[in-house]
């Protein structure tokens, strides 16, 4: 018998607060105290995120600073998302819990299964990225610019991002769904070498990513993404 998962809908937060959360149920599931958890959540005021490993030095940070944008390092890996216009899921469980048992290749394409069936819900065919890109280093910063194997793609373009931590105490899987908006913006606070490189890498971003309000034409808000989300993981 499946052990019962909890799903928290949270307010909109800053991102150190949504970063501190998702930490403080890793700790806790990893005591035992708290069950597995599904947690769907916003982001106030937008926040760029940088992945575990990334260097600072990508972040112009008086650009940032002039659009009132935060700041925050992710627990989990991947390049830099500028949250805002999304939801933001995280799956939180303990080594144990058999829906993140297996490698991370192999828990990513079992959670993906789930996120399939909440766009399917929405009116949407995504796919799971099936390959693994390049191992070389991208020196493009942004996150969204490539998919990565298990993600989740509309027309060949990425649509859902995650990126995962393992640690004693447990898993956590964090996931970016962009509803609307222009997906160009991070641009505006990451470090380029020249002006050239930065329209480059907008165009690649424009070709390689997609909102849900362009892959179906229509607006679709955080409660109804959420709602989606929530039927898919219950059902798959």
């Amino acid at each position: 018998m499946n052990n019962p998962w909890r799903l928290l809908l949270s307010k909109p937060a800053r991102g150190v607060w949504n970063m501190a959360v998702d930490e403080a149920i890793l700790e806790c599931v990893g005591r035992g105290v708290s069950p597995p958890t599904l947690r769907l959540y916003a982001w106030e005021p937008a926040c760029l995120s940088l992945g575990r490993a990334q260097p600072v030095a990508d972040v112009d940070i008086p650009r940032l600073q002039e659009h009132g944008w935060d700041l925050v390092r992710r627990p989990t890996g991947g390049r830099a998302v500028l949250h805002t216009d999304e939801i933001t899921y995280a799956v939180i469980a303990p080594q144990s819990e058999p829906h993140v048992a297996g490698t991370v290749l192999e828990s990513y394409h079992h959670l993906s299964a789930a996120l399939v069936e909440a766009l399917n819900l929405l009116g949407l065919e995504a796919e799971v990225q099936a390959h693994i890109g390049k191992t070389g280093r991208n020196p493009n910063p942004v996150c969204f610019e490539v998919p990565s194997a298990y993600e989740i793609t509309f027309a060949g373009r990425k649509l859902v991002g995650s990126a995962q931590a393992r640690r004693k105490q447990g898993v956590l899987q964090h996931g970016s769904l962009p509803l609307t908006g222009d997906l160009l913006r991070i641009l505006q606070v990451l470090t380029f070498p020249d002006e050239e490189s930065r329209l480059r890498a907008a165009g690649e971003l424009q070709a390689r990513a997609i909102t849900m309000e362009e892959a179906l034409g229509r607006n679709v808000s955080w409660n109804e993404a959420a709602q989606a989300l929530t039927a898919g993981f219950r059902t798959t």
